[in-house]
């Protein structure tokens, strides 16, 4: 599918798409051990060991898992920011000082949030690790569809790096003209670079 302008006709075939990657995620049984390879694999890469900090979701759901990968680069010595949706809507990012579970609250869409709020801002990190719900080989990607990580990556000056299970790729990501492709994607079975 080209970059289209077609509102409707791309919304149903993001709406299909989605609800289709969503049950193939939900059916991966083995999630813990897939995420584990994919920190893995993203630990062995020169561009994460040479950022001094990074910005990482906190993983909902069937999502890669980040937490223990978050672990490791507190422990490593990295900084690493994460997002959440404040009162008003609105991303913003805190620097986290732990991963420990007492350290984050949940939202009232019960996302996760730190209990501290050290501000952190776009420009401050050199690899942004993104959640999706399907991928394709040209780095594009399909999200939630709250547009939060296409406002991320619109300011964000360093790498975008998307994580997902390889059952999420697909051909082709509908997408629009203002799309990003990401920079590079790490499943369970590769590391594919844009």
């Amino acid at each position: 599918m080209e970059v289209t302008s077609d509102v409707a006709l791309l919304t149903k075939a993001k709406r299909r798409l989605r609800r289709s990657a969503h049950e193939q995620r939900n059916l991966l049984t083995d999630r813990a051990q897939r995420s584990a390879r994919i920190q893995t694999l993203i630990e062995s890469l020169t561009v994460y060991r040479e950022a001094q900090a990074l910005h990482c979701y906190l993983a909902i759901r069937s999502e890669v898992e980040t937490r223990p990968l978050i672990g490791a680069a507190l422990a490593a010595g990295k900084a690493v920011a994460c997002p959440f949706v404040d009162a008003q809507g609105l991303v913003q990012h805190s620097w986290l000082a732990s991963i420990a579970p007492t350290s984050f609250t949940h939202d009232a869409l019960g996302l996760p949030q730190p209990n501290q709020l050290r501000p952190a801002y776009a420009g401050e990190w050199q690899l942004t690790l993104v959640p999706l719900l399907a991928f394709d080989r040209a780095g594009y990607r399909l999200g939630y569809g709250k547009g939060y990580y296409d406002r991320i990556l619109a300011t964000t000056q360093g790498l975008a790096l998307g994580l997902a299970f390889a059952c999420q790729e697909v051909t082709v990501v509908p997408r629009e003209a203002h799309d990003r492709p990401l920079d590079l994607i790490v499943t369970e079975a590769e590391v594919i670079w844009v």
